[in-house]
């Protein structure tokens, strides 16, 4: 089960140093239900996700790189390529922030994890973060997939 929350950023707070993050490759098989695979640095994943906002379904195997690249060439829509940083943000949650590329690029946004929907409804984000996307489909990265750029959006 996956529970998390989801927000535009329009600008990173001065005092944010974004070290060490992780491009991510990920490309889709299927939009609904969501198939994907994705490159995390040198760790390869086929994901299942069921349909929801908020709270998901979703299930991770590893795959090999060349079942990765295999898999790759029949992923339809366009690859997103982000990088990603991990900021800490309390002694419970984590903030992960994308930067993406390519047709995507200037898009920044930033996923907060739960473990239960009552943290999720009660979490207050940082200030810096703007508008919560969490119901929007159109943030999703299997909708972002099939868009050539931002101003489809």
């Amino acid at each position: 089960m996956e529970i998390e929350r989801k927000y535009i950023i329009t600008a990173l707070p001065g005092q944010i140093e974004l070290l060490d993050g992780i491009e991510y490759e990920q490309a889709y098989l299927c939009t609904e239900p969501v198939v994907r695979i994705r490159r995390e640095g040198d760790e390869y994943w086929l994901t299942y996700k069921s349909a929801g906002m908020m709270i998901r379904e979703e299930a991770n195997l590893p795959l090999t790189e060349k079942a990765f690249h295999h898999l790759l060439a029949k992923a339809d829509g366009n690859r997103i390529i982000k990088t990603r940083y991990f900021l800490s943000y309390d002694e419970h949650h984590t903030i992960e922030l994308d930067l993406f590329h390519r047709q995507l690029e200037g898009l920044m946004t930033a996923e907060v994890e739960f473990l239960s929907e009552e943290d999720a409804n009660t979490f207050t984000p940082p200030a810096w973060f703007g508008r919560e996307v969490t119901f929007d489909g159109r943030y999703h990265n299997s909708f972002l997939s099939t868009i050539d750029s931002l101003e489809s959006l």
